[in-house]
């Protein structure tokens, strides 16, 4: 909405200032102008006076919701971020040009609705200079503005779109700049009324049901120099007409130059459908009409190009732009400038400077997907090894096409499941996808909708289900449900609201929480659960924070949260049910964590709960001890085996972190050295695995990943962000030891009925501890030393004779079941009674053992470029004096990293960017040389601070 602009002193003397620093043309600005805006770099403060490199604009604008000056909107970019449509051209002596087009509110990306007040800048170099920015800003350091001085500026009506009523007039009000001599006003072109005047007043009569433009043009002595207008109508009585039978909430296509859309708003006066198909103007053409339920309205839109892309909204009572909520494509203003290309090639442009908000898209005879793999055939729930991945931080690419490329790894590592976490639409794109606001959309930071079908096609060919993480517990504030019955633009939600409680029942809910009890909401879970199935072939659900389903208050009591709820029991049941009508083998997975009892009634109706251990495996790993038998479903008391256990998760601290950072020890053992942590992690595996179950690993879990999650600071309010991607720690072959540990230790569970057999015990809860599991075809005693010095463990063999150690490939005699085994600590053993293959020699390690490596060798340092540290890796043949040093590019020696004996194997060694006497070094290239055996070897890296 347009509003009276009230523009302070302080502003009007900064622009006094700025007049001096900029000259602009055309000097009186409009919203749909270009600007040519010329910088004098000698002016104002002379921060970038004399500078030969490139400048740059940090530049947004003031609107009418700007609190003051440094309360800036539509910012152009991050600062120090560098964008060809930021840059300025040189000029020559100091002067410097930007030019903002197609028009200001284009470039800046404000919608019609939005006033702007001012532009800001501050203009910087290219780089930084001696470590600093050299900057252009007013002669007292402020910020620099241009007034958008409009020769015309209505007042009355504040609307650009004014709807009246018929035969009720409404008053015309705008005012002129100091230099206007006449005004005029024109409706539908037609010239009805003008003054000799710098404002000018009239009253209109609405006399029928049309749409009307009103003009107002400025002219001072040469002329007209600048318009401002708005629409006015009356909106018809609204029809009501039943919808036309099958059709349902949102884009229903009728052939391919026709829709029927479809839009649920209760309670709601008019509708008009505005996008690419009408110039984003409410037409009557397109005034939807309302069914007899009082609450769907529906229209027609027709003529629309076969295969072309249309933005469109929801135009509601004349003031709130919404996006179809069913929309299977949105473009948002605010993020969709950060999508590459080669993520999302050839995505369509948000309609800058006609609407604003997210906006929905349809297609007519869009490309259809080809599937390939119509018969896939799910692995069984007790066979399920899940792999959880956030495909933000498993590729840099984040994209799916890629990840198909590297489904080779996943798929070697044996996993017959992947579960990505949220990729339907959500708020941002660096985010872990808990925050959702459109359910139908994949979200395009990860690719188009067919690269997602195409990746789980190709999972399907490998035998790999994919599970949706799916967030129904709550949405966040840009969710169309939420703004259209919200007291503020994104919320909370009002006692209207058909979707949403006002307050949340729980305490730990996030964005706002859905109603499960509302049929709104059950009819709209419904859709979303029977689309994916059917749209995308999904395999299962898991269902974040499923314990937040109910409408049981316990607001300021988590313990009555989690107590048995028969409510919320019924809500997931009614859920389940009709997921599994549309396909009943479909897995629900619930992070629901509450008392036993609910949760073995929900897996014994078929969900599959999952079983958070990761503070028991990590504390036994790290050799404090913890009973591990919670991994198991038998041990809660369930009768059939759908506990989805795991050590990691996305939402868990990673073992190897704990392990380097507060393992235990006793004397030349300890947890904390990298060779004992990772050989920690595959003690903690055969332990896992082995237990009968379903499982769920983490994101390069198997590789021994030892950034927590809360890295870089290590508080949680680095929890959601973006996590080193290491994908050289396959390279090195003890992390790879441990890839090839999980990839037999699921070999295993996967292929032999005796690790999904419900005839088994665990004795894990001391130090030293044994699984035992029967089947009719092979009995398999596990054993495993979890403390820090040598003991002794009681397998009780099933039977007397030959046992074979699955790893080793070793046979032992027992011929008394009951005689004790000694094991060092960290040692396990897999006994089967019935020799299977063997695995590659090498896999486990004695603690005692050293690397074995074929040559010497310097690997390239991690991360490169780096600030403020880096590791080096390298590999030595035997053991030997070894050098590592860092020169600088003129040859001399800035750091000795290492000048000791060192034993034979692969080793790190760690550079914090500081020299030989405790300088930190400068920015730069940098080469670091390693001298071993009569050997040198040399590499480059880069510091950047």
């Amino acid at each position: 909405m347009k509003k009276l602009l009230f523009i302070t002193l302080y502003l009007l003397f900064t622009l006094t200032i700025n007049a001096q620093l900029l000259t602009w043309e055309p000097f009186y600005l409009t919203r749909e102008d270009s600007v040519e805006i010329i910088f004098d770099a000698t002016l104002g403060n002379g921060g970038l006076a004399g500078h030969t490199g490139d400048v740059y604009a940090h530049t947004g604008v003031l609107t009418e919701y700007s609190s003051g000056t440094g309360d800036w909107f539509y910012v152009k970019t991050d600062w120090g971020e560098n964008t060809p449509e930021t840059k300025l051209e040189s000029l020559g002596n100091d002067k410097w040009k930007l030019v903002i087009s197609p028009s200001i509110a284009e470039y800046y990306g404000v919608g019609p609705d939005t006033m702007i007040t001012h532009l800001a800048f501050v203009f910087r170099s290219g780089q930084q200079v001696g470590g600093s920015w050299l900057e252009g800003k007013t002669a007292d350091g402020g910020d620099i503005f241009i007034t958008m001085r409009l020769g015309v500026q209505i007042q009355q009506p504040v609307e650009n779109y004014y709807f009246g009523q018929l035969n009720v007039p409404f008053d015309v009000e705008a005012v002129g700049s100091e230099n206007t001599v006449t005004m005029e006003l024109y409706i539908n072109d037609v010239l009805t009324h003008s003054v000799s005047s710098t404002s000018i007043e009239y009253e209109i009569t609405p006399t029928d049901y049309t749409k009307n433009w009103v003009k107002i043009v400025a002219n001072d002595a040469a002329g007209p120099f600048s318009a401002d207008s708005f629409y006015y109508l009356v909106n018809a009585p609204v029809t009501t007409q039943s919808i036309p039978a099958g059709n349902k909430y949102g884009v229903n296509y009728l052939d391919d130059t026709s829709v029927l859309l479809s839009f649920q708003a209760p309670n709601k006066d008019y509708v008009y459908v505005i996008g690419d198909f009408n110039n984003w103007e409410a037409d009557p053409e397109q005034y939807m009409k309302l069914d007899p339920d009082g609450e769907t309205w529906w229209t027609e839109v027709t003529g629309l190009t076969p295969a072309e892309e249309y933005a469109f909204q929801y135009f509601v009572d004349g003031e709130l732009r919404i996006a179809d909520p069913y929309s299977e494509k949105v473009l948002d203003p605010r993020e969709d400038k950060y999508i590459d290309d080669n993520t999302y090639p050839n995505l369509k442009a948000y309609p800058t400077g006609k609407t604003d908000e997210i906006v929905g898209v349809l297609q007519t005879a869009g490309p259809e997907y080809n599937w390939q793999v119509t018969n896939f055939e799910r692995p069984a729930k007790t066979d399920l090894v899940i792999y959880e991945l956030l495909l933000r931080d498993f590729l840099e690419e984040h994209d799916y096409s890629t990840l198909i490329d590297t489904l080779d790894y996943l798929d070697n590592l044996g996993i017959n499941a992947i579960e990505l976490m949220p990729v339907n639409e959500f708020e941002g794109n660096l985010s872990w996808g808990y925050n959702p606001i459109f359910y139908f959309s994949p979200d395009k930071y990860y690719g188009p909708k067919n690269d997602f079908k195409a990746f789980i096609d190709e999972c399907h060919s490998r035998g790999i289900a994919v599970i949706m993480d799916m967030v129904l517990n709550h949405s966040f504030g840009q969710s169309p449900m939420v703004r259209l019955y919200a007291s503020g633009t994104y919320g909370p939600p009002t006692s209207e609201n058909p979707w949403f409680n006002v307050n949340a029942t729980h305490d730990y809910n996030v964005g706002y929480d859905f109603n499960h009890e509302s049929q709104y909401t059950k009819d709209f879970i419904d859709r979303v659960n029977k689309y994916w199935i059917e749209e995308y072939k999904m395999d299962g659900y898991r269902y974040d924070l499923s314990k937040g389903f109910t409408q049981t208050y316990s607001v300021g009591n988590v313990g009555l949260w989690g107590q048995y709820d028969a409510s919320r029991i019924a809500i997931l049941k009614r859920m389940s049910d009709v997921i599994w009508a549309v396909d009943p083998d479909v897995y629900v997975i619930l992070e629901h964590l509450s008392e036993n009892a609910e949760e073995k009634e929900l897996a014994n109706y078929g969900m599959m709960p999952w079983g958070n251990m990761n503070h028991e495996y990590l504390e036994a790993a790290m050799g404090y001890g913890s009973n591990l038998s919670g991994a198991s479903y038998q041990s809660r008391g369930w009768n059939n085996p759908h506990l989805v256990a795991y050590m990691e998760s996305h939402d868990e601290e990673r073992m190897m972190y704990k392990n380097l950072q507060y393992g235990n020890g006793s004397g030349n053992y300890q947890i904390t050295d990298m060779g004992t942590a990772l050989n920690r992690v595959k003690l903690a595996a055969a332990f896992f695995f082995t237990i009968p179950g379903p499982k769920m690993i983490w994101q390069f879990g198997e590789l021994g990943y030892d950034y927590s999650i809360n890295w870089p600071s290590g508080n949680e309010n680095d929890r959601l962000t973006p996590k080193p991607i290491r994908w050289d720690y396959f390279q090195e072959n003890t992390r790879y030891y441990v890839y090839r540990v999980f990839q037999e230790l699921i070999k295993l569970k996967k292929n032999y009925d005796a690790f999904r057999t419900t005839d088994f015990s665990l004795d894990v809860g001391g130090t030293m501890k044994v699984i035992k599991l029967h089947s009719s075809s092979m009995n398999v005693v596990v054993v495993g030393n979890f403390g820090v010095s040598t003991g002794d463990v009681t397998p009780n063999f099933h039977q007397t004779g030959t046992w074979y150690d699955y790893f080793s490939g070793q046979s032992i005699n027992v011929s008394n079941p009951s005689d004790p085994l000694t094991l060092d600590a960290g040692e396990f053993h897999i006994y089967t009674s019935v020799q299977l293959p063997t695995p590659e020699d090498g896999l486990i390690l004695d603690m005692d053992d050293e690397e074995i490596v074929a040559d010497y060798s310097l690997g390239q340092n991690y991360p490169n470029p780096f600030n403020p540290s880096t590791t080096i890796s390298f590999a030595m043949q035997k053991p030997g004096n070894v050098k590592i040093r860092v020169y600088n590019l003129l040859g001399q020696e800035i750091r000795t990293l290492i000048d000791s004996e060192i034993t034979a194997g692969k080793h790190q060694v760690t550079w914090d960017g500081l020299n030989n006497t405790g300088i930190r070094a400068a920015s730069g290239i940098y080469l670091y040389r390693m001298d071993a055996d009569g050997q040198t070897f040399s590499r480059k890296m880069l510091l950047l601070k």
